[in-house]
């Protein structure tokens, strides 16, 4: 039997504790999770590449089924050239599933029948997202309730 690998794909500009929640409740699941970060030219990232795989690093570092990467390119053939047949995805509300289910079918054609397996956010996560965290921050708010412990934020 083959590995059952998945990728859980993001920029985690900062990753959050939904983030880490869904990883956990995956790790049953899966052989293997890699957690990648894409590189998106049309995103402006508030944390440098190098400072959010450092933070996953820290964050998973006891989690031995879970692997951190960055990739370039489409996520389907990101997955295809690592031999991943799974996707994981949060779902917060239905327009986060309007928009993932979209992306999914999309995935399948694209990445030669790459499932993606989704997550609903448990409702104390539900909320929570990169973008209001990074907002916070820009505020000059603490946002130390919606990230790991681990991530030394301004």
């Amino acid at each position: 039997m083959s590995k059952r690998i998945a990728v859980f794909p993001g920029s985690f500009d900062p990753i959050t504790v939904g983030h880490v929640d869904i990883v956990h409740r995956a790790i049953p699941l899966f052989d293997e999770i890699i957690v990648a970060i894409g590189h998106n030219s049309n995103k402006e990232y508030l944390f440098k590449l190098s400072e959010r795989l450092k933070w996953l690093e820290k964050v998973f570092k006891d989690d031995t089924s879970v692997i951190i990467d960055e990739y370039q390119g489409l996520t389907a053939h990101y997955c295809r050239q690592i031999g991943a047949k799974y996707m994981i995805r949060g779902l917060r509300n239905a327009s986060d599933f309007d928009y993932e289910k979209t992306i999914s079918q999309l995935n399948h054609i694209v990445g030669d029948e790459l499932e993606t397996v989704f997550f609903i956010s448990r409702p104390e996560f539900s909320h929570v997202s990169s973008t209001i965290v990074r907002e916070i921050i820009r505020g000059g708010g603490d946002a130390s309730p919606f990230v790991p412990p681990a991530l030394p934020l301004p």
